[in-house]
């Protein structure tokens, strides 16, 4: 019950910041931005010896993110100038805090841009264009990353006998994955049925490179949990684990259908 109730909650709140409008889809997407790097950051500092300026980090990801907000929906560039600031602030305060390796403190506050608020940030490029906000490729990707998973899992429960990646993850299989990738790409179809301005061609695309992407995304997170020798990435939705652990696909995913798009686009 707790499990089938926060993952409605998940849904719903999702699918606002998807569905809704602009103002929705940047507080939201924000807000996550800040969970998932505060996730991280609590992670880091409970499972290796390394210390991290969570705070200017948190606040380093935010303004990524809202810089991208407004350079993908205004054009104005001046908001990476937070961004640049928090960059220097970065560096310069390992100067005072007097820790035992101030190299692998920054390597790890910087993966974490890397790793979580670059690809939210780049989901800018996916709802905002000289059109004004819209939503089909962002909630194309969800729905492609939540089909993948949902018939990844039950294909893999009844014909999995081959294992995918066994050194991160025993569990997947191969036939999992293909089942995954076989709903995705039929759910493609629906797409360009309800959107048939975007070639069907382009949707089948789309959700192959979605499959592919969100797997090796949430094999990488497997990783990262495996190699801080814990089992979920933290408890902030009861029943399904942490942020992490259920943007784990999305991050790989967002970057590479806004590769995709750049080249179909141009």
């Amino acid at each position: 019950m707790t499990r089938a109730v926060f993952g409605a909650l998940y849904v719903i709140v999702l699918l606002s910041g998807v569905l809704i409008n602009s103002t929705f889809f940047s507080v939201i997407f924000g807000f996550i931005t800040m969970l998932a790097l505060y996730e991280y950051y609590t992670l880091i500092e409970a499972n290796s010896s390394v210390e991290v300026s969570k705070p200017l980090n948190i606040a380093g990801g935010l303004l990524l993110f809202l810089a991208c907000v407004l350079f993908s929906s205004n054009g104005f560039t001046y908001g990476f100038v937070g961004f640049l600031i928090y960059i220097l602030a970065l560096f310069i305060s390992e100067l005072y805090l007097k820790r035992r390796d101030p190299i692998q403190s920054i390597a790890y506050s910087l993966f974490g841009i890397i790793y979580i608020a670059v690809p939210l940030s780049l989901s800018t490029r996916l709802v905002f264009s000289d059109f004004g906000f819209h939503y089909e490729y962002f909630l194309a990707l969800f729905v492609f990353i939540w089909l993948n998973d949902s018939f990844a899992y039950i294909t893999g429960m009844l014909l999995g006998k081959h294992r995918l990646f066994e050194r991160i993850s025993p569990k997947k299989s191969w036939e999992g994955f293909s089942g995954g990738l076989f709903f995705s790409v039929l759910s493609s179809f629906a797409f360009h049925y309800f959107f048939p301005q975007t070639s069907l061609s382009i949707w089948v695309a789309l959700s192959v490179v979605v499959v592919l992407s969100g797997t090796l995304g949430d094999l990488f997170e497997s990783l990262i949990k495996r190699t801080l020798g814990v089992k979920d990435s933290g408890n902030m939705i009861p029943g399904h684990g942490g942020i992490l652990d259920r943007f784990d696909s999305t991050l790989f995913a967002i970057p590479s259908v806004a590769i995709l798009l750049y080249f179909v686009n141009r």
